[in-house]
């Protein structure tokens, strides 16, 4: 790639069509199309006087399809998460969690939570399951951007509030989490279980979910069967192969990394002069600035990494 100012890196999104890298520049909001074979060439700002992260923004929500992203103004360091106080206050999306017990939250995402929302079980790389929620409008990305290996949708419901009803119950009475760290995510993508292996585990934990559901007396939503179709770009990653962890922080330094394939933010990547393959988790990149430009990754770590 061209040698660029510095972007703030918001992380990696998915759509049907493929995976970006989402950036925001001096001159605006950009994505880069990620693809395998392409490479990625930086260097990551550190050092005195730059922030551990930055903040990202914050979201206004105007209704089902239209949301608008805002930088932060005042280019501030990130104080929880990956954004700064005045930021978190300003985001629309703060009260999206809590809106099926509060009832409170903005016009347009009380607009965006009464469009049809879907209950889906996911399983990542090392059989680890979880019980999810997915808009309409998010209901294939949502599941791409966590990096799941296989997930069905066991329920649809009417609007955000029922279906987050179900998912609490869910985790109740069946235990499944609501939550799987991204640490543990990267961890089991190092040595991922046999593709059968996870399928298995995610079609019978869907079947006593929907099970479950049957015996549900709430009213706004019926239950479904219906498989989430994972990305081809996603099966390197995802299916048993040999390869080891990147051998250095991405949130310094500078890199040259060839994307192999990529799972949510974990990519297999190959660098210059190694025929290893590389698991990288490019959410480390979030709340960073980098610079693209003629970059490698620094060969004397590389070598005292292999020994």
């Amino acid at each position: 790639m061209a040698e660029t100012g510095p972007a703030l890196v918001r992380g990696v999104s998915w759509t049907p069509a493929g995976p970006s890298l989402s950036l925001t520049a001096d001159d605006g909001g950009a994505r880069v199309p990620l693809q395998a074979g392409q490479w990625l060439r930086f260097s990551v700002l550190a050092g005195s006087g730059i922030p551990a992260r930055y903040c990202l923004g914050y979201s206004s929500v105007q209704g089902p399809e239209e949301s608008q992203h805002f930088p932060c103004p005042s280019g501030a360091a990130a104080e929880r998460g990956y954004q700064c106080g005045a930021c978190f206050a300003r985001d629309d999306f703060r009260f999206m969690h809590d809106f099926h017990r509060s009832g409170i939250a903005p016009p347009g995402l009380k607009a965006y939570l009464a469009q049809p929302h879907w209950l889906y079980v996911a399983t990542f790389a090392d059989g680890t399951t979880k019980v999810g929620t997915a808009s309409q409008r998010s209901k294939w990305s949502r599941l791409a951007d966590q990096g799941a290996v296989v997930a069905r949708y066991v329920a649809q419901a009417g609007d955000g509030s029922v279906v987050r009803v179900l998912e609490d119950a869910v985790s109740a009475n069946l235990g499944l989490t609501q939550f799987v760290r991204g640490a543990g995510k990267f961890a089991s993508l190092l040595q991922p279980r046999p593709a059968a292996d996870v399928e298995e585990v995610n079609r019978a934990a869907a079947a006593v979910v929907r099970e479950f559901l049957g015996t549900q007396a709430l009213d706004g939503f019926g239950v479904v069967s219906e498989q989430w179709e994972r990305s081809a770009i996603a099966a390197g990653v995802a299916e048993p192969s040999q390869r080891i962890a990147y051998p250095q922080e991405l949130k310094a330094g500078t890199h040259g990394i060839r994307l192999d394939s990529l799972l949510g933010p974990y990519a297999l990547v190959g660098v210059d002069g190694s025929g290893t393959a590389f698991l990288a988790d490019l959410t480390a990149l979030k709340g960073h600035k980098i610079l693209f430009g003629d970059y490698a990754i620094d060969v004397p770590a590389l070598q005292e990494s292999l020994f």
